[in-house]
């Protein structure tokens, strides 16, 4: 074990002790940031005590090859043993250099999902409909919460763009490789000859922002109240309470009409606002720091083609990892956890090339 490990297991005892301290059991606050740090830390300290087994078992078959070298048959079954062992001392290795990465200071955030039509007209709003509903369905299969923060109708039922809240535990660190084009290619309802057509969805993860990440003065903003409309632009709301948010020095401006109450949709505006400018901050920082990260999977550039829907195969093909999946209609409806899971490996694999692999276990 390298001596970074060590202090971590001292740490985790330290904190473990630090539970039982009547202060801290007094003091609520205290409680949950030392409980926090504890349970960051225990996946780590369970996988270094696997990995110190592990490898004592790895001594023991090789003791065993060493003492039967007259007795095949035992020789073969330590043999075995020994290859199955070394082959999870290497995964567990793997897992520990993962888990020792830098960690996002913003995984454990909720998040804005914004997402808009492109390219292809009414099929791009439709498919960007489609996308709302996947993400929804997939934050419903992990128990969050999700919400329509602001939407904008399209004449034909899609949405030219829809915003969504999702709120649970981890959400953008499962979500925050999504930013980028997702493409679709598949014949329109309205297409009379059956000629496929491709169109484009444009979709940006932000990490919501809390009032301590993002401070807004009062004089920065311009708040306007007006009536709330519908899909083809009609005053539905004499009551004007739906809110448009303007930060002058950013120039970005977010409107929020979904609720009923002003309040309601000043309130959801400012979130949205908040979230935008501290992904902007994000943006510039992390472009200060390391160019190299545009190469990366998952750089979150906008521009950026990240997928493909391709209806008529029924396949959807991730280009960041070069790999389609073929389930396609239960991935619309929100089984996305697989790519997900490779997208975030991937992302963690050229991390620790970056760093040279991370330090020995």
């Amino acid at each position: 074990m390298v001596p970074e490990l060590d202090s971590v297991e001292a740490r985790y005892r330290e904190l473990t002790r630090s539970l039982a301290d009547p202060a801290v059991l007094s003091n609520p606050a205290k409680f949950r940031e030392i409980s926090k740090e504890r349970a960051e830390l225990e996946i780590l300290v369970r996988k270094q005590e696997e990995l110190r087994r592990v490898q004592s078992e790895l001594r023991d078959a090789g003791d065993i090859l060493a003492d039967a070298a007259s007795d095949s048959e035992i020789r073969a079954l330590a043999e075995v043993e020994r290859k199955d062992l070394e082959a999870r001392a290497a995964a567990l290795q793997q897992e520990i250099k993962v888990l020792r990465l830098p960690k996002d200071p913003l995984d454990e955030k909720n998040v804005f999902l914004e997402i808009r039509a492109g390219a292809g007209g009414d099929e791009s709003s439709l498919f960007a409909q489609d996308l709302a509903r996947m993400y929804t369905r997939y934050a419903e299969s992990r128990g969050w919460k999700a919400e329509i923060v602001e939407a904008s109708l399209s004449p034909v039922g899609g949405y030219k763009e829809v915003i969504l809240g999702l709120q649970g535990q981890g959400a953008y660190s499962r979500l925050k490789y999504e930013s980028g084009v997702h493409r679709v290619q598949r014949i329109p309802r309205t297409e009379a000859s059956g000629r496929i057509h491709t169109s484009t969805v444009t979709v940006a993860v932000l990490a919501e922002a809390d009032e301590v990440d993002v401070k807004l003065d009062p004089k920065d903003l311009k708040i306007e109240a007006f009536g709330s409309s519908g899909p083809g632009g009609q005053n539905v709301n004499r009551n004007y309470t739906a809110i448009r948010v303007t930060h002058k020095p950013s120039g970005q401006v977010v409107s929020c009409q979904d609720e009923k109450s002003q309040h309601r949709n000043k309130e959801k505006a400012l979130r949205v606002l908040r979230s935008r400018l501290l992904e902007i901050a994000r943006s510039e920082q992390q472009e200060k720091i390391a160019q190299s990260r545009r190469a990366q999977v998952g750089t979150g550039e906008r521009s950026e083609k990240i997928r493909t829907y391709n209806f008529p195969q029924s396949r959807v093909t991730d280009h960041r990892l070069g790999e389609s999946f073929h389930q396609l209609a239960a991935i619309l409806d929100g089984e996305i956890e697989s790519i997900l899971e490779r997208v975030i490996l991937e992302a963690q694999a050229r991390e620790l090339e970056s760093t040279g692999g991370g330090a020995a276990v």
